[in-house]
């Protein structure tokens, strides 16, 4: 894979996502078993969102002065915004199913915040290795590209049809495989994954909890991956846009489970957003949709789709 990117930004970044970690796990271990607030949650997410940004202005720098173009540097700063915004936007729905896991299986809030920690360490270390796998094989096999926007058509419909409907897991074949493979116990055993229980070790709940984080992660890998190669085959930007819109999940995660309930529209949004990047893929050899263009698709279907949700939400209300 070809990336403008010179080697010391790739060493910032890696640099970046490991002290980024560490700060998440010492803020986790410092608040011990306290809830995080509302306060909390959304002054971490705007810290998240703004280094976001500030790296992307690096990358900008980084160009220019390796390419000395600052038309190159503006369009891979471009390419960078719209991939985040596109991977943070799907990072939202991830969202709402990961609150959906955690209320069928009554997960005290304060196991929650471990389950998200452990689930976004497995999805930056499973999005490298699967980003690493899509990038060779567009390199090696270019008409992947109309499968993967194929695919994602399919998902956006597949999503419009399932929004607005009763999510449930009582069907989940994921998770009656598991219940059918591993003997689980009925009650938690504080934080940890296995208990014993007249004389046996069984699965605690915690553990079928990390067991479907990690298959969500995969589907969703699967799902926002090939939408960032539709905006750019540079390696470095896929990455970075993927891991910076996964490092902030946590606190995101505490802000919008309050507020989950007033943006009940935005998986029509998602569909949408799915199925406008799953045609620009397929039409790629065809007309290359600009960048600039993709961005504002994006933020336009976002904001409307969360104004909609919001002002739906205020006349059901009135009206009742």
């Amino acid at each position: 894979m070809q990336t403008i990117a010179p080697l010391w930004l790739w060493i910032t970044f890696v640099a970046i996502v490991l002290v980024s970690l560490f700060i998440d796990f010492w803020v986790l271990k410092k608040q011990g078993s306290q809830d995080m607030s509302m306060k909390d949650a959304l002054r971490w997410s705007v810290v998240w969102i703004v280094m976001s940004f500030l790296f992307n202005g690096l990358l900008w720098w980084a160009v220019k002065d390796t390419a000395n173009s600052t038309e190159l540097a503006n369009a891979k700063a471009l390419e960078f915004l719209t991939g985040y915004l596109i991977e943070k936007s799907l990072a939202v729905d991830n969202i709402f199913v990961f609150l959906m896991i955690f209320t069928y299986f009554a997960v005290p809030s304060h196991f929650q915040k471990r389950v998200l920690m452990i689930g976004i360490v497995g999805a930056i270390v499973l999005r490298t290795v699967m980003i690493l796998i899509g990038g060779w094989l567009l390199t090696q096999f270019h008409w992947i590209l109309y499968v993967f926007g194929a695919f994602l058509v399919l998902t956006g419909i597949k999503m419009w049809w399932a929004a607005g409907k009763e999510p449930s897991l009582d069907d989940n074949p994921a998770l009656k495989l598991l219940n059918k493979l591993i003997p689980v116990s009925k009650s938690y055993d504080g934080e940890k994954f296995w208990t014993v229980e007249n004389g046996q070790k069984i699965a605690t709940p915690l553990f079928m909890v990390i067991c479907l984080i990690a298959i969500t992660d995969i589907i969703f890998a699967v799902d926002s991956i090939p939408a960032i190669f539709a905006i750019t085959d540079d390696a470095f930007i896929v990455l970075t846009s993927n891991v910076f819109a996964i490092l902030g999940l946590r606190a995101m995660y505490f802000l919008l489970a309050n507020v989950a309930s007033k943006f009940h529209l935005l998986n029509y949004g998602l569909a949408v957003i799915l199925m406008f990047i799953g045609t620009k893929m397929c039409l790629v050899d065809v007309y290359k949709i600009p960048v600039v263009a993709s961005l504002g698709v994006v933020v336009g279907v976002l904001a409307v789709t969360m104004w909609l949700s919001v002002k739906t939400a205020k006349i059901e209300d009135h009206q009742r």
